[in-house]
């Protein structure tokens, strides 16, 4: 039997043997078949590099390479601030104290002058009441003595305290009253001084030589004075030059 011969259905089978897919003589389809050709490349990596990892790829810009923002591999990027020594942080942390401290002492000080002159006014004030306190109560006392005061001069005048233990007396209390700066006020011969005398009589009288104006020529009563502050005015009879 020759080629020509052969029936069509020998034929096609002949012509799908080897074809991936092809039906069989059965009419089922056979597996895929695959050659070793390509499996010894390698695959490419579909997905592209991150911004973050740097080289060739990324790009903050579609279609750039961001080779500026990225260190190379390998290299660490340089510190663009330069962190201080122990040494000083030390230095700035005692100027610090420092200014602190002189701050706080400065107030403090400015406090200290205010209570001084607190103080000082404080002193002088209590000082000027003190004194004012003192001799308000020692003229009190004398206005209170004046009675017994009148008396023992008019003693002295009459004579009746010339010696004796009442004289010793009266001359104790008038040294007492002295040693607090009670002063007796008023004598014969004295120009009249409206300030420190009081008259109760105008009289005709003969006055001491060179007297030019009133001039006391009797006490009737004298008169006490505490240091500036006159207690009582003598009571004084005066008389005009001729």
């Amino acid at each position: 039997m020759s080629d020509s011969a052969t029936s069509p259905e020998v034929r096609d089978e002949v012509e799908g043997a080897g074809t991936a897919g092809a039906p069989g003589p059965a009419g089922e389809g056979t597996q895929e078949t695959t050659t070793g050709y390509g499996d010894d490349l390698p695959h490419a990596d579909p997905t592209p590099p991150r911004y973050s990892e740097g080289g060739p790829g990324a790009s903050a810009e579609p279609g750039g390479e961001d080779e500026f923002d990225h260190a190379p591999t390998g290299e660490p990027q340089q510190e663009t601030a330069q962190q201080e020594s122990p040494e000083q942080e030390t230095a700035q942390q005692e100027t610090t104290d420092l200014d602190e401290e002189d701050r706080l002492a400065a107030s403090l000080l400015v406090d200290l002058q205010r209570l001084q002159a607190e103080y000082v006014n404080y002193k002088k004030r209590v000082d000027r009441d003190r004194d004012l306190i003192r001799a308000s109560a020692v003229t009190s006392v004398i206005e209170a003595l004046l009675p017994v005061l009148d008396d023992i001069y008019m003693a002295r005048q009459a004579g009746d305290l010339d010696s004796g233990p009442f004289a010793a007396i009266a001359d104790k209390l008038e040294g007492v009253l002295g040693r607090f700066g009670i002063e007796r006020i008023g004598a014969a011969g004295e120009e009249f001084d409206p300030t420190v005398h009081e008259a109760l009589m105008h009289v005709e009288a003969e006055l001491p030589e060179g007297a030019s104006g009133t001039t006391v020529v009797q006490v009737l009563q004298p008169g006490y004075r505490n240091g500036d502050r006159v207690i009582r005015a003598a009571r004084v009879s005066v008389a005009d030059p001729a």
